[in-house]
């Protein structure tokens, strides 16, 4: 199984982004799905979560300005990023909890990381 997150890139303060991350290979189901980032020089930290049946959540940080989405149909997890702040810039990954058509078994998966740098 493999996660691929993309659309990062330089944004201006104020504005918006979204990224996207796709799970392809040996899937049989896809549970829980979510966003980390890791800022220079400090711990990756929590960003925001969808679970199976669309229940999101989301840090302190960024909640009313991000949004997070999925799209079961393909294996697809979505950040949505507004009002972007100089703060927000960071390494932002992907993750998913993912049951294995191999086995049935669930395992975590990350994606490589897609660079937000937010400046003017």
């Amino acid at each position: 199984v493999q996660l691929q997150a993309f659309g990062g890139g330089l944004v201006q303060p104020g504005g918006s982004l979204r990224l996207s991350c796709a799970a392809s290979g040996s899937i049989f189901k896809i549970n829980s799905m979510g966003w980390y980032r890791q800022a220079p020089g400090k711990q990756r930290e929590w960003v925001a979560h969808i679970s199976k049946g669309n229940t999101t959540n989301y840090a302190d940080s960024v909640k009313g300005r991000f949004t997070v989405s999925r799209n079961n149909a393909k294996n697809t997890v979505y950040l949505q990023m507004n009002s972007l702040k100089p703060e927000d810039t960071a390494i932002y990954y992907c993750n998913a909890g993912v049951i294995t058509s191999t086995d049935r078994l669930e395992y975590d998966y990350w994606g490589q990381g897609t660079l937000v740098t937010v400046s003017s």
